[in-house]
């Protein structure tokens, strides 16, 4: 028998635990246990101060509802205790409050966070501090109108942020593309962040509605308005809730006066404006049609491209029973021009050259689509007329005869046309027609007289709209886009479009796309034309401001890399 010599623990099974490679090995003394160590690695060592400086007022590391513990602070944005000076010295931030908020709220958009000034609360709130979650509930709302009006990504950011400051919220890092729109709103270091968002599900041309909102973020900027959070939302249920200022009939009217004032510009006579407002306005109907269907907007701009085309083909079939003297290409022409999304363009290009290229992009692909669409529906009925034999020949309109005052008329009729379907305030339709009326005399003494080319006239052009319609908002504290986007219709480029889909259906693709080239360098003109004058205002006009830290900073150059 053999002798038991160890103890009952000897006697227990070796398993992996007992082998375990945490397991001190025997004859090691064992560390005291966790609780009883004294330190560790995050501890301080001997001799130094647990004792910390306090932040200043407006850091990012104050905590929640604080105040550095000395009672000092920066008054303005720079911090008062900074630990450095910077190379070119510390940056004076004083924002002028004479200057429009969208100036103000671009200037601070485009600062680096840290040298941000401390929010000053405009709109007075109690004692506990103001309602995050309804604030930043309110901002999206307000960010969700602007860009479904078709404001571009940095005016929308620029009135969330606007929004979001008056009501007392610093560090708010508004976001906008173009369906969504997201804001983030940390309290400091150590809370967590408060982030909303809200997805842009329709879009709908209101002007009207648009200058609704610009007056109540105006006011909720303004220091000697008081609105409060309730007024604020109530100011914006009645802006969601107020009609459209012109019926639907008034619509459909406007439609067809700016196809025929747009026929008139390209030579036709009393036969062609008949023909081609009576188009326009059939397939205006058509595609209110289909849109009470639930089409999307692809189709609907295929069925309203067809009309005008048809009345065109159907005049030149016409032509030789019928003694008249008219050129029934300029009939397609002058539908066409109701239906170019301009709109959309000049918002997706100033998206690209102000540096929000996500945005730009999608807006861009969504004018893409609509031109296709367009292209479709004409070339549907042009491919029919050819095989009835229609003589659409593309010299009958090149030649046209210069009408100064006629086309001068037609295009202060056109731009108030266009005005009254973009649901103008009927305050801002006088002033946006006769700002149209401008562009079209510059563009003709420069095309026509001094024989400049159509791009660069183009751009000339569209450059004084952008100008006065940044000078117009400026006065009124407004948007631009009433001042801006109907004037920009009589340069809108349908003859060179119609021209090169007529390529397409005669079968002779080199000369369609020479014409659709011209109007991509037309189109891309007025875009980049309006973006440079309304720079052009904000650089010689009144900035907010003074010094290098408050003026209106751009990105820097990549270099390529």
């Amino acid at each position: 028998m053999v002798a038991e010599s160890g103890g009952p623990e000897d006697r227990k099974p070796q398993t992996d635990e007992a082998h375990s490679a945490f397991t001190s090995p025997s004859g090691v003394e064992q560390p005291p246990p966790e609780d009883d160590h004294p330190s560790s690695e995050f501890a301080l060592p001997e001799g130094l101060s647990t004792e910390h400086q306090a932040e200043p007022e407006g850091s990012a590391f104050d905590l929640p509802g604080g105040t550095p513990a000395d009672g000092s602070g920066a008054g303005g944005g720079w911090r008062s205790h900074h630990p450095y000076t910077p190379t070119r010295g510390v940056p004076v931030i004083q924002l002028s409050k004479e200057a429009p908020w969208q100036d103000r709220m671009r200037t601070l958009l485009r600062m680096p966070s840290g040298e941000r000034p401390v929010p000053e609360r405009v709109q007075r709130h109690d004692d506990q501090g103001p309602a995050v979650p309804r604030v930043l509930d309110l901002t999206l709302r307000i960010g969700e109108l602007l860009l479904a009006g078709g404001e571009g990504a940095e005016d929308v950011e620029a009135a969330m942020f606007a929004v979001s400051r008056a009501y007392g919220l610093d560090r708010c890092e508004p976001t906008v593309t173009f369906t969504l729109l997201s804001i983030s709103h940390q309290p400091s270091l150590v809370d967590d962040p408060v982030t909303a968002s809200r997805t842009v599900r329709r879009r709908g041309t209101d002007y009207t509605r648009l200058s609704a909102v610009y007056t109540l973020i105006d006011d909720i900027t303004t220091e000697d308005t008081d609105v409060t959070l309730e007024e604020a939302y109530r100011r914006l249920a009645e802006i969601r809730r107020n009609r459209h200022p012109y019926p639907g009939w008034a619509l459909t009217v406007s439609s067809g006066l700016l196809a025929g004032a747009a026929s008139v510009l390209v030579g036709g006579g009393v036969v062609v404006f008949a023909a081609a407002a009576l188009g326009a306005m059939l397939g205006d109907r058509l595609a209110w049609l289909c849109a009470g269907r639930g089409l999307p907007e692809f189709y609907q701009f295929v069925v309203a491209a067809m009309p005008p085309a048809a009345m065109g083909v159907a005049l030149t079939l016409l032509g030789p029973h019928v003694s008249w003297e008219g050129r029934p290409s300029a009939v397609i022409t002058g539908g066409l021009f109701a239906l170019l999304p301009g709109r959309a363009l000049v918002a997706g290009v100033q998206d690209g050259l102000t540096g929000y290229y996500i945005t730009a992009a999608a807006r861009l692909l969504e004018v893409m689509y609509f031109f296709i669409a367009i292209v479709v529906g004409v070339l549907l009925v042009l491919y029919l007329g050819v095989q009835l034999h229609a003589q659409l020949t593309p010299e009958a309109a090149l030649h046209s005869e210069v009408r100064p005052v006629a086309q001068t008329l037609a295009a202060v009729t056109l731009s108030f046309a266009f005005a009254i379907l973009l649901q103008q305030d009927r305050s801002t339709v006088l002033m946006v027609s006769l700002n149209g009326g401008v562009a079209w005399i510059v563009y003709a003494a420069m095309h026509d007289v001094g024989g400049i080319s159509p791009v660069a006239s183009t751009a000339v052009a569209a450059g004084l709209v952008g100008l006065f319609g940044q000078l117009f908002s400026r006065y009124q504290f407004a948007s631009a886009l009433p001042y801006i986007t109907a004037a920009i219709g009589p340069l809108l480029p349908g003859s060179a479009t119609y021209f090169g889909l007529l390529g397409f259906a005669q079968n002779e693709p080199a000369r369609g796309l020479t014409s659709l080239s011209q109007a991509v360098a037309l189109a891309l003109a007025i875009a980049v034309g309006v973006n440079l004058g309304g720079e052009i205002a904000r650089l010689f006009l009144t900035v907010p401001g003074a010094g290098r830290a408050s003026s209106r900073r751009a990105a820097k150059r990549t270099r390529g890399f």
